[in-house]
């Protein structure tokens, strides 16, 4: 099946979809921290997010567009069915954790259905396997680095601000906060709208409409747009459970696992690394809360986390592979 200019269309506005269910769904992982500090509300929470969502388009090279269009799939092997199965894979998985609460990965989701229709379609011929692993690697690495930064920045703030009130103190980061959950979106936008724009490259250089070597500018600004917007909307169901049930946060603790996070996003979107910006968040939480006991993280409720993690690459790429083989038998049939 041929990428025409009408399926191109449809899977274009499909891609877009999903990068507003992106920032609808992870919008909790820029907010959670600020809304559960006190420091803001939670509309004003999203609408700062969505505007720095979208600051990222002017301050970051499009490595991570250049690694999900080039580095995951072999564009040759790229067809409509590909494209659209990979994306109800990833939008579906998306739809069912947020309609259950469950911080998943979108980044992986998306990852999961590419590589299962790709597989459904020619084997592991489809893979490109340095893309895959480098993907991979950073499954374990994003949330290790988000953890060990998170931590290290509470514990040396713990230790400059030793002799300061603790009024002084939460006075202070109520308005740090405001600067660290800023990079923090920064971070998400950039690493996260450009996995949509690497996925439309896929599609046009598939069908033919741009080069390899060239992402139009109409892409990038659409990507940036959708995902601020869904940003902007908010997935408030994810919240909760974020920003409150893995550890309770004071405003020094907020700064400390916004900051560790968004340094981790700021390494990944160098490396041209397609992370997960939930991944991230939880693992610098986690981080920020162990170093003031570790009870004082709710560990059970980490580990229903990083089992959602676990089983959502698998998942999306069943749904999208089982996706393809519907939509191939239709064809076949008509």
């Amino acid at each position: 099946m041929t990428l025409t200019v009408t399926t191109l269309v449809i899977l274009v506005a499909l891609a877009l979809v999903f990068d507003f269910l992106n920032g609808f769904h992870d919008a909790a992982n820029s907010i959670a921290t600020v809304v559960s500090t006190g420091v803001l509300r939670p509309y004003q929470a999203v609408a700062w997010a969505a505007c720095f969502n979208f600051v990222a388009f002017a301050l970051f090279k499009l490595n991570v567009a250049a690694t999900v269009g080039k580095g995951i799939l072999a564009p040759e092997l790229v067809d409509a069915h590909v494209i659209a199965s990979s994306l109800a894979g990833a939008i579906a998985w998306n739809l069912i954790t947020w309609y259950y609460g469950i911080p998943t990965s979108s980044s992986h989701a998306l990852i999961g259905g590419m590589i299962g229709a790709g597989v459904a379609k020619a084997g592991s011929a489809a893979l490109v396997p340095a893309g895959v692993l480098k993907t991979m690697v950073f499954i374990v690495i994003s949330p290790l680095l988000g953890l060990l930064l998170g931590g290290l920045i509470m514990v040396a703030l713990s230790w400059i601000l030793f002799h300061r009130s603790p009024y002084i103190v939460d006075l202070w980061f109520r308005r740090l906060q405001l600067l660290s959950s800023a990079l923090y979106s920064i971070g998400h936008g950039s690493n996260d709208a450009q996995k949509s724009m690497g996925l439309i490259w896929l599609m046009l250089i598939a069908a033919g409409a741009t080069s390899k070597d060239h992402l139009p500018f109409w892409v990038v600004a659409s990507c940036y747009s959708a995902m601020a917007l869904g940003t902007l909307l908010g997935g408030w169901r994810i919240v909760k459970t974020m920003g409150q049930r893995i550890t309770k946060l004071k405003p020094v603790g907020g700064f400390a696992a916004e900051t560790g996070g968004a340094l981790t996003l700021f390494l990944a979107t160098g490396l041209g690394v397609p992370v997960s910006t939930t991944h991230t968040i939880t693992g610098a939480i986690v981080g920020v809360g162990a170093t003031q006991r570790v009870s004082a993280v709710r560990w059970g409720v980490a580990g229903n986390i990083v089992v959602a993690w676990v089983i959502t690459l698998p998942a999306a790429a069943s749904i999208a592979a089982a996706t393809w083989w519907a939509a191939t038998l239709l064809t076949h049939a008509h």
